[in-house]
């Protein structure tokens, strides 16, 4: 038995070598290729010896292991599209039939109809900022769909959010006359500015945004559409405004006071309600200045350029200068990503040994961040892979030599009845 068991023990250890020098192979063939990840053997014993005058010998088990959480060296591009991931997490990736898969390999490029496709043929996922600020789905992949970046259409967006701040001078006088919401001719007001926002076809609308100081601490904010002007001067407007508020400040502070309401909600002229965040405005002992004011909305315009930021936002500039929130791009993360099955593509897929995926935005928690221009190269080391192939070579020799000296031995064994 013992001559037996040392062949087959040679033939295990051939086995082994071989499947080592596949892993070898494949390595060195996907040295180049994006996000893609080596392949290595682990071996263990096999022990069948149960007896403590002879021994048995057994072999060797071979389980492939594969290093996905190694993260390979970024290699820049000059393609914005092209995406790379510093740090943990995977991209979202679907077939055409809308299965979902993750991935390293952020090769993607735009396709006839403007979605991301990469080199294998999956279209990068991400949630759309169509409906508002997106939120992720932790544990599944419900409300992903293929991103899409370019557009030769006419697009216009109304303008729906916005944030307005500035300091409001704190000697100002207090305005005992007529107030502008009353609209009336002669109207007094503390200070003034304007902003432009977009209706639902995309035009600029104009809106006149009066304060006015009315008590100790207190203000008033009337918005008008400034196309309701009188001629040559402000007052009264054909309409009245279209929104009011009084907010409050804090008289040690200067900021807006924890009661005060933060914000104005405005309906545009043949657009939509457009809320306006005052949270930042404050009253202090300096000019009237304006520090922040945005708006999102854009007149008909077409997509020139397209932005990616670390966190995964995917910005759209415009040919008229602006710029929009279009997707926001989401990476899965695993609790054991070498657990993970490997597919073809530079896919993986969860397993119970991997843990089920939970997916967040990059740049938070654990998650990495979002490198536009560079692509993960492999993280397969050429030197590394052809000193263990000559080393799987020799050991694949040493165990056929075992193999032969036990059939030459059987030989013996057998030419013992001549």
């Amino acid at each position: 038995m013992s001559l037996y068991g040392m062949m087959r023990t040679g033939v295990s250890g051939m086995q082994g070598q071989a499947s080592k020098l596949s892993t070898i192979a494949d390595n060195i063939a996907n040295a180049n290729t994006t996000g893609y990840k080596r392949f290595g053997i682990e071996f263990s014993t096999l022990v069948v010896n149960g007896s403590s005058s002879s021994y048995n010998s057994g072999g060797v088990v071979t389980s492939v292991r594969q290093a996905v959480s190694q993260q390979g060296v970024p290699q820049y591009t000059t393609s914005a599209s092209d995406l790379a991931i510093d740090g943990d997490g995977f991209f979202v990736v679907q077939d055409a039939d809308g299965n979902s898969f993750l991935t390293r390999a952020g090769s993607f490029v735009p396709d006839a109809d403007g979605r991301l496709i990469n080199a294998a043929g999956y279209y990068l996922a991400g949630y759309s900022y169509a409906n508002g600020e997106p939120s992720v789905v932790v544990n599944g992949f419900d409300g992903l769909e293929p991103v899409v970046v370019t557009s030769n259409d006419l697009t216009a967006a109304p303008s729906t959010e916005g944030v307005f701040a500035s300091n409001l001078p704190a000697s100002d006088e207090i305005v005992t006359g007529t107030l502008p919401s009353a609209n009336a001719l002669g109207s007094e007001y503390s200070q003034k500015t304007s902003m432009v926002v977009y209706d639902n076809l995309g035009s600029e609308v104009i809106l006149d945004i009066y304060y006015t100081k009315t008590a100790a601490n207190t203000w008033e904010v009337a918005v008008f559409d400034q196309a309701d002007a009188a001629a040559g001067t402000s007052f009264p407007y054909a309409a009245g405004p279209l929104s009011t508020e009084t907010i409050d400040f804090d008289p040690v502070s200067g900021d807006l006071d924890g009661a005060s309401p933060s914000s104005i909600v405005v309906n545009v002229p043949g657009g939509q309600a457009l809320t306006i965040d005052m949270s930042d405005m404050t009253q202090l002992a300096t000019d009237f200045l304006v520090s922040d004011t945005d708006v999102n909305g854009n007149a008909p315009a077409t997509i020139d350029r397209v932005d990616f930021s670390a966190d995964g936002t995917v910005y759209a500039q415009y040919s008229d200068g602006s710029t929009q929130a279009l997707f926001r791009i989401p990476l899965g993360a695993v609790a054991s990503p070498d657990q993970m099955t490997s597919m073809s593509g530079n896919l993986f897929q969860t397993t119970d040994l991997s843990g089920e995926v939970r997916l967040g935005f990059a740049d938070s928690g654990s998650n990495g961040s979002i490198v536009s221009g560079a692509l993960e190269g492999s993280n397969v080391d050429i030197a590394e892979e052809l000193t263990e192939m000559i080393q799987s070579q020799r050991n694949y020799t040493a165990n056929s030599k075992v193999f032969q000296t036990g059939s030459d031995l059987m030989d013996v064994l057998l030419n013992l009845k001549r």
